[in-house]
């Protein structure tokens, strides 16, 4: 019912706005409008108290009542959009936000709402709510319900990615992590050359993918090639051959899965690649027999100890993935006693000493209750964190009582998903809406944390008062809370500890799909959901999953996308099957960018997108579109508009009219109109190409706004150097920027630009050494760069106290240095590198000795090069022991015309000191 109560917050809003003084309304309309509003703000209060009670726990009346308030509020919201959208029509002016946008109109306009579709809609909606207001009164005497508190938004609570990121230390992963590892590398004996396979199954939240992944992580860099491919409840088989030999290898197969091959040929292509190799593979979460019968006919059963690790609930599937008596299945247990209670402190308390007496009997009940579900244990440690702070013990006996029996050996799933269901109950009720919105994504999905947020926003989810507050950092926080709930889960995290992908356990996201399809909040068509269509379903939200092409015949009643806000596409499909942008009247957020095919000649039609008013998010990444259609300039509303991977050649000349555009990503040979100047309420401008737009250098003076940019400056006039130096001079809130094939550029920065103040990213990349810096720039230092935390950077030669230069960097995460020669001998002092996660150092001798005890206490990764002959003499010191956080090494071994005595002694060595680290980082030699 939460969703009820959130989809009245943006009406009464607006309303609002439409009330203030200076706004010429009709009284007779005012008066109207104000009685509405009274009556809305009634509602939300009695339904901000229903939502944060279970629905199950709701009589059937509220429960209907609730539903009609929320298809209420959203028509009338859909109402008052469209009048304010027509109301803009033709302007030309900059407006910053709704409010700005509708206030200048309404002023020139009298009896606003004396005519037309609108004031029908709106009457129509107040006398419905006056109708229903007689029912609340009603429901508010009858039902009593407890107001809760709530959270703002908050940083990633570090333990969180910790639990993640460091899978190796998990609770009772290491153990069982080491002994599966013994089986697979055969040191029990047995045959080595032959295809083996362990099955790992159990049910759902025992940490089956979480071990995997330890033991994949572990010893992937024994093996030429590798990959961990996640199959799902229902998937789509031809996606996940393509995910296979995209994992396989990134290079060879980087364009896959934008081609049209049937299941046949990629099993065909899958074989011929890995005949001659020795492979690891993963297949994580199978649900069929059927499914691991195709997966199956896909490997190639050499002889040259490749190993194969399947997951699974199903104990049949497992057994089904035996094919010799090497192979093994491994039943996974909940935690012991003991390993649950490390599990839960150290989420909460970062140590299992530091629960205070007075809670420790609590959480023994609590852990009682968990059954040694890991996904249940963690989940509910996040529930008694909020904002890092410790709940009080009455918080803790609330959530022990709510948590009813547990989990039992004999309901796993239906125990998990009412403790799951605490979690979402407990969220503040921004959050919850932003959490239902992840059930529009497919099983195992990754999702993008940036294009998630942009979508929040679109879907006017992320709100804020004050004008000085990005809603991009707002939305920020809201993705880090439910990281911090244990909601969702990182997938990938870069090097500098910042979340970029994520997913959502697929028990969670069976519970917020439920929650959803109860709502209406999102609805799902898939093959199953095809065959029984609900013909007087209203979509809100839809998404389409892997489509069969049997199912493609049908046609999607065009009347039942009138009120859809969201389209978004998650499977390949013919482009002729798509429904008409006709059909969409109040759309914010299509997406297309999943439903890549190109069986189509003609592509994706864009026709009609100018008629999408409401429109804020067009993401057309890697989809099958050819061009953008000049009417696009009406999106007066339109925010982000990504084409990466598209056929588009050039924006038309009337994408300089949307003037509310925040995020805009291109790809370098993408021609932009002149004018770009003119979108000065843009934030991110990523991949654009000075050769292809050369009029840009000058026009991004004028984008002061921007956060975020990448240029691609290959073949571009060099007369254009100077211009585009004082442009980004202009660019004081810029945050992030990335320089590809700078040449003659770099060079001419390093005299005469400086850095704004709040720079936190520099990546200077390309191919050649011409776009590399003579010296390490003057402004690289801790003074003028105090929040720089990324920089990649290419010097051809390397004075010997830069490194210490570049190490005082107060907030340096990642350093990616490459350089030509070193000038005189390196330093490095014992205060290097304080904050650093990861470094890189290229084509110069880098050895970890020049670290000294005391540097580097953070870094998780680091690569250097080094002579083999220089270790061989024991001339230089490979011990790795002073730098105390190190997880991953890769070593780039010079030959230097070593003997081959010599680069296997260096190698042994090398290894040896990864082995004798307290940490045991993997190391990979080349």
């Amino acid at each position: 019912m939460e969703v009820a109560a959130g989809a009245m917050g943006p009406v009464i809003r607006k309303l609002g706005e439409l009330l203030v003084g200076e706004y010429n309304l009709e009284k007779r309309v005012k008066k109207g409008v104000q009685s509405l509003l009274d009556e809305l703000e009634m509602m939300h209060a009695v339904l901000r108290k229903v939502g944060e009670v279970p629905s199950e726990q709701l009589e059937e009346p509220v429960r209907i009542w609730a539903g009609k308030v929320r298809d209420l509020s959203c028509d009338m919201e859909d109402a008052v959009d469209d009048f304010m959208v027509r109301v803009h029509e033709g302007s030309s002016s900059k407006p910053t936000n709704m409010r700005n946008r509708v206030k200048k109109f309404l002023k020139k306009t009298t009896k606003l709402f004396g005519k037309g579709k609108a004031l029908h809609q709106i009457s129509d909606a107040i006398k419905e709510a006056q109708d229903l207001a007689k029912e609340l009164a009603d429901l508010r005497r009858r039902y009593e319900l407890d107001t809760r508190s709530t959270s703002n938004g908050a940083t990633i609570d570090p333990r969180v990615l910790a639990l993640h990121k460091d899978v190796g230390e998990l609770v009772g992963v290491d153990r069982t992590r080491d002994e599966l590892i013994k089986t697979l590398i055969c040191e029990d004996g047995s045959s080595k050359e032959q295809l083996k396979t362990i099955s790992i199954v159990g049910v759902g939240g025992l940490g089956k993918t979480t071990l995997t992944k330890a033991i994949y992580e572990k010893i992937k860099a024994q093996f030429e090639c590798a990959a961990f491919v996640p199959v799902g409840q229902n998937p789509d088989i031809k996606k996940v051959f393509k995910d296979l030999l995209y994992d396989l290898n990134k290079e060879k197969f980087n364009d896959i899965h934008n081609t049209s091959k049937d299941e046949n040929l990629l099993i065909k292509e899958i074989r011929e690649f890995l005949v001659d190799k020795r492979y690891l593979i993963v297949i994580d979460d199978i649900w069929e027999e059927e499914i691991w019968r195709y997966i199956n006919c896909a490997l190639y059963k050499n002889k040259l100890h490749s190993r194969v690790i399947t997951t699974t609930r199903n104990v049949s599937v497992s057994e089904a993935c035996l094919s010799s008596s090497d192979d093994m299945i491994h039943k996974m247990k909940p935690l012991s006693d003991e390993e649950s209670q490390i599990l839960f402190h150290r989420r909460i308390f970062q140590s299992k000493e530091k629960c205070p007496e007075d809670l420790q009997a609590v959480s023994r009940e609590i852990l009682k209750k968990c059954g040694g579900v890991p996904l249940a244990i963690i989940t509910i440690a996040s529930l008694l964190v909020s904002n890092q702070r410790i709940k009080q013990k009455e918080e803790w006996m609330h959530v022990h009582s709510s948590m009813g029996r547990g989990v039992t050996e004999g309901g796993i799933v239906k125990d998990m998903k009412r403790i799951l269901s605490l979690s979402y109950y407990d969220l503040p009720s921004h959050l919850k809406p932003c959490l239902l919105y992840l059930s529009i994504f497919p099983e195992d999905f990754e999702i993008n944390r940036d294009l998630l947020i942009w979508r929040w926003l679109a879907e006017g989810f992320i709100q804020c008062d004050k004008d000085e507050t990005r809603l991009f950092e707002i939305g920020k926080s809201y993705f880090n809370e439910l990281m911090n709930r244990s909601l969702i889960q990182p997938a990938e995290t870069n090097y500098e500890g910042t979340v970029v992908t994520c997913r959502i356990h697929d028990m969670v996201l069976d519970l917020i799909c439920s929650l959803s399809s109860e709502e209406n909040f999102i609805s799902i068509l898939d093959n199953a959901e095809w065959n029984a269509p609900n013909p007087q379903r209203k979509f809100r939200r839809l998404s389409l999953h892997n489509i069969k092409a049997k199912v493609q015949n049908h046609q999607i009643e065009s009347t039942s996308l009138s009120k859809v806000r969201t389209f978004a596409v998650f499977s390949p499909v013919t482009c002729d099957w798509l429904p008409s942008l006709s059909s969409f009247q109040f759309l914010r957020v299509l997406d297309l960018g999943s439903c890549v095919s190109h069986e189509s000649s003609s592509g994706i039609s864009l026709k009609y997108v100018g008629n999408l008013i409401h429109l804020r998010y067009l993401g057309l990444k890697d989809a099958d579109v050819r061009e953008l259609p000049m009417d696009i300039g009406k999106l007066q509303l339109l925010q982000t508009l990504d084409i990466r991977g598209t056929s588009i050649k050039e924006l038309p000349s009337s994408v300089v009219q949307l003037i509310n555009l925040i995020c805009l990503y291109v790809n370098y040979r993408v021609r932009l109109p002149k004018g770009m100047g003119s979108l000065m309420s843009l934030e991110v401008l990523e991949e654009v190409g000075l050769s292809s737009s050369p009029h840009i250098a000058e026009e991004l003076s004028h984008l002061t706004e921007v956060r975020t940019l990448s240029i691609d400056c290959a073949n571009m006039d060099e007369d254009l150097i100077d211009i585009l130096i004082k442009s980004l001079g202009n660019l004081h809130k810029l945050q992030n920027l990335r320089i590809d094939d700078g040449g003659r550029l770099i060079n001419r920065m390093c005299e005469s630009w400086v850095p704004p103040p709040n720079l936190r990213s520099f990546d200077s990349w390309s191919l050649s050494s011409s776009s590399s810096f003579l010296r390490l720039p003057k402004w690289v230092n801790s003074s003028t760069l105090p929040h720089l935390s990324r920089l990649e950077i290419d010097v051809e030669e390397l004075q010997g106290d830069d490194i210490q230069i570049i190490g005082m960097l107060p907030a340096l995460r990642f350093l990616e240095l490459t350089a030509d020669r070193v000038m005189g001998t390196l330093a490095v002092r014992a205060d290097a590198f304080p904050s650093a996660r990861s470094c890189i150092f290229r084509g110069f001798p880098m050895a970890s000795c020049l670290f000294p005890p005391g540097a580097m206490p953070r870094v998780q990764h680091l690569q250097f090069r080094v002579s083999a002959p220089s270790i061989a003499r024991g001339e230089v010191d490979c011990g790795l022991g002073h730098l105390p956080s190190l997880e991953h090494i890769k070593v780039d071994l010079r030959r230097d015309n070593s003997s081959r005595e010599e680069l296997e002694t260096a190698e042994a060595w090398l290894r040896r000191a990864a082995q004798a680290h307290p940490k045991r980082p993997t190391i990979e030699i080349r």
